[in-house]
C-alpha cells in the first residue's frame, strides 16, 4: 500500500478569478492550487524503503512499503533469539535462575564485540540477566552465551530459531547466528515477517514481553548502559522492541506503543542515519494513532455463522472469532470489509467447544486479506443411532 502521488486541481481557482472584475487589457493567467493529500495517505516516513506498520490485533497492515523485500537484519534478529527463550521457558526447558557459563571460547570471539553487555571470561550469567542485556544493549556476546548454553551450540540455537519462523509463517526469513552479526546475507528478514514476530512475542508471551522489553538501563559487572530504543520515553505508551545496524543493513527498527485501547506494531528497514530513524520512527508511530483507528468487525464470541457437521448430535456447530477481530480504518471513515469463513467441511464430530475449526478471512478493497482463527461455541457430540437417522432423512430434504 503506497502513499498516492500529488494531485493538482485549478477549477475552484479559476472560478473564483471569474467573480473578481479585471481592469482593462489585464492579463490573466492559470492558476494551479496543490489539494492536500489526505494524511492517512502520507506517512512520515523520509527516505527511508522499508515500513510496516500494523494494529497488533488487526491482523493486517494497514500501511505498508516493500514489507516482503528481504533484507538483512542486523540486531533485529535478537528478537528470534528472544522469542526463542521465552518458547524455552514456557516449556521450562530453561530457567530464569539457570547459569550460563562464559567460557574462553565465547570470550575470544565475542568479548567486547560490537554491541556488548561486558562479559567475562569465566563466570556463569542467569538467563534472566542475558535477556536483560540482549534487549536493552542488545549484547551480542549475550546471545551467543544463551545460545551455546541452552542449545550446546549456536548451530543448535538456530536451528530453534529458524523452526519458530516456520511455526509462525515467516516465509521469507532465515537465521544463521542468534545475534544478527554479519555473515554474507545468510541471515534475511522481511518487514512482515519482523511484524509477525514482534506480534508474537507480545501476544503470546506478555508477562516476559513486559518484563524485558521496557528496560531503561542495564547494569553488568559494573558497568551501566542506557538503552537503545527510540521509542521509549519519547512516544506515549511506547514498550518495545529492538533496533538493529550493520553498515551493510542500515537502520533498522521495530517498535510498539500502545495508546488507549490500541496497540500498534511498526518496523522501519534501510535508513540511512540513526537520526533519520529515531525521527521516522517517532513520527510513523503516532501518525498511526493519529491518523488511522481500529474498529471492530466482530467482537470476541460473537457468532459469525454455522459451520457443517458430519456425524454429530447437531448438524450444524454455530462458530465464532477466537479473538475480536477488528480492522484498521482512516480516521472518520466506516468500517467496511469482505468476510469469508474457511474450514474444510463437513466437521467430522465429536467437536468440543472451542476448538479450532476454521479460519475467517477479512480483506478491505486494497489491502491484503487478515486471517483469524475460528472456534466452535458449542460442544457437539457424536450422534447416536437415532440422530443418525434424523440427520441421514433430513439431508434427503436439505
Amino acid at each position: 500500500m503506497m502513499g498516492k502521488p500529488r494531485r493538482f486541481a485549478a477549477a475552484s481557482a479559476a472560478i473564483a478569478l471569474a467573480l473578481t472584475p479585471a481592469p482593462p487589457f489585464a492579463q490573466t493567467s492559470a492558476v494551479q492550487v496543490e489539494q492536500a493529500v489526505p494524511a492517512y495517505e502520507n506517512p512520515p516516513l523520509g527516505n527511508i524503503p522499508i515500513a510496516l506498520i500494523m494494529d497488533a490485533d488487526g491482523g493486517a497492515p494497514f500501511y505498508e512499503k516493500d514489507a516482503d523485500r528481504r533484507f538483512i537484519p542486523a540486531s533485529l534478529t535478537k528478537l528470534m533469539t528472544m522469542y526463542t527463550a521465552f518458547e524455552l521457558l514456557d516449556a521450562k526447558r530453561i530457567t530464569l535462575n539457570q547459569r550460563m557459563p562464559v567460557t574462553r571460547q565465547i570470550f575470544k570471539e565475542w568479548g567486547g564485540v560490537g554491541s556488548t553487555m561486558f562479559a567475562s571470561a569465566g563466570e556463569t550469567i542467569s538467563v534472566d540477566t542475558l535477556l536483560q542485556g540482549i534487549t536493552t544493549v542488545s549484547a551480542n556476546d549475550g546471545c551467543v552465551i544463551l545460545a551455546s548454553g541452552a542449545a550446546g551450540s549456536v548451530e543448535g540455537w538456530t536451528a530453534l530459531m529458524n523452526a519458530n519462523a516456520k511455526k509462525l509463517g515467516m516465509v521469507n526469513s532465515h537465521f544463521n547466528t542468534p545475534n544478527g552479526w554479519p555473515d554474507e546475507g545468510r541471515t534475511y528478514t522481511s518487514a512482515r515477517d519482523l511484524a509477525i514476530l514482534a506480534r508474537a512475542l507480545i501476544t503470546e508471551h506478555p508477562t516476559l514481553y513486559r518484563r524485558y522489553f521496557s528496560i531503561l538501563s542495564f547494569t553488568h559487572n559494573d558497568i551501566t548502559q542506557k538503552h537503545h530504543n527510540p521509542i521509549l520515553e519519547a512516544v506515549p505508551g511506547a514498550d518495545g522492541l529492538k533496533t538493529g545496524f550493520t553498515n551493510e543493513a542500515g537502520y533498522g527498527f521495530v517498535g510498539s506503543a500502545v495508546q488507549g485501547n490500541r496497540r500498534l506494531i511498526m518496523v522501519l528497514g534501510g535508513a540511512e542515519t540513526s537520526r533519520e530513524r529515531k525521527k521516522v520512527a517517532r513520527e510513523f508511530i503516532q501518525w498511526g494513532f493519529d491518523e488511522w483507528d481500529a474498529d471492530y468487525v466482530f467482537g470476541h464470541g460473537q457468532p459469525v455463522g454455522k459451520a457443517r457437521v458430519q456425524g454429530g448430535a447437531s448438524r450444524h456447530v454455530p462458530v465464532a472469532a477466537a479473538q475480536g477481530v477488528k480492522i484498521s480504518v482512516p480516521r472518520g471513515q466506516q468500517a467496511e470489509a469482505n468476510v469469508i469463513m474457511r474450514y474444510e467441511g463437513p466437521l467430522m464430530a465429536p467437536i468440543r467447544k472451542g476448538q479450532p475449526v476454521g479460519q475467517l478471512i477479512v480483506q478491505r478493497a486494497g489491502e491484503e486479506p487478515a486471517s483469524f482463527d475460528l472456534v466452535a461455541t458449542e460442544e457437539v457430540p457424536a450422534a447416536n443411532g437415532w440422530q443418525r437417522l434424523r440427520n441421514g432423512f433430513l439431508g434427503l430434504f436439505g
